[in-house]
């Protein structure tokens, strides 16, 4: 069973066969290994909206019925208490999104390394995400930021302008309606580059057509962003 804090919801569209994988291969290769059992503690680090929080909701995903994961945005989360990792001891697989946001109070790195600890004794697996590698960050508590440079430490790497396009095509397939191919271009040169970005706009345009009961065409999505 998937373990949630209250109110945080998986997204259905983030699984390992919706993420392009790009210059990534390894790091899915990894995850999945992960997810299905191998112990070990990985830190995924890149820019925003090059899929981190994909991959992590992947791995949540990916992981067998019988086996126990939590899934901890903290960036939705409202401030956790010091010792809020102590909590999720006992997981098979611990996934923490934007783990920086919990660093530099001594009690809370203490109790993240407690986790830290407890995932190591009992060949469980912990994946977090972060903007930058565990070398650049403030920590308080050396000996976890130590613990963490020595993990497998992967870079998420960004797509390419094909590969974003493919992403794009998949992800209007998962919504039931082909992208033509000048609307995509367009969308390419007039949306932000990031994939987050793109794809939550790919999502609205397409509801405003929806309900417009327009095809996604160049003058509508015009219409739609006040591109004149």
């Amino acid at each position: 069973m998937q373990q949630l804090p209250l109110g945080v919801r998986l997204r259905d569209r983030a699984t390992f066969d919706s993420f392009v994988v790009g210059d990534n291969a390894e790091l899915v290769v990894t995850l999945r290994s992960l997810a299905g059992g191998r112990a070990g503690v990985g830190w995924l680090w890149g820019a925003g909206g090059s899929g981190r929080s994909h991959l992590l909701q992947a791995v949540c995903a990916a992981v067998p019925r019988e086996r126990r994961v939590a899934y901890l945005p903290l960036a939705t989360l409202p401030p956790a208490a010091e010792d809020f990792f102590d909590g999720w001891r006992g997981f098979d697989v611990i996934c923490i999104d934007d783990l920086p946001l919990a660093l530099g109070r001594p009690a809370t790195e203490q109790a993240l390394f407690r986790l830290y600890r407890d995932v190591e004794e009992r060949g469980a697996a912990l994946i977090v995400t972060a903007d930058a590698p565990p070398v650049r960050q403030s920590w308080v508590l050396a000996d976890i930021g130590s613990r963490f440079g020595a993990s497998q430490v992967f870079e998420v790497h960004e797509l390419d302008e094909e590969q974003q396009a493919e992403a794009l095509r998949g992800r209007a397939a998962q919504r039931g309606f082909e992208l033509p191919e000048e609307t995509l271009r367009y969308l390419q040169r007039r949306l932000p580059r990031d994939m987050r970005s793109m794809c939550e706009l790919l999502d609205a345009l397409d509801d405003a057509a929806l309900a417009a009961q327009r095809r996604l065409t160049i003058p509508f999505i015009r219409e739609v962003i006040g591109d004149r």
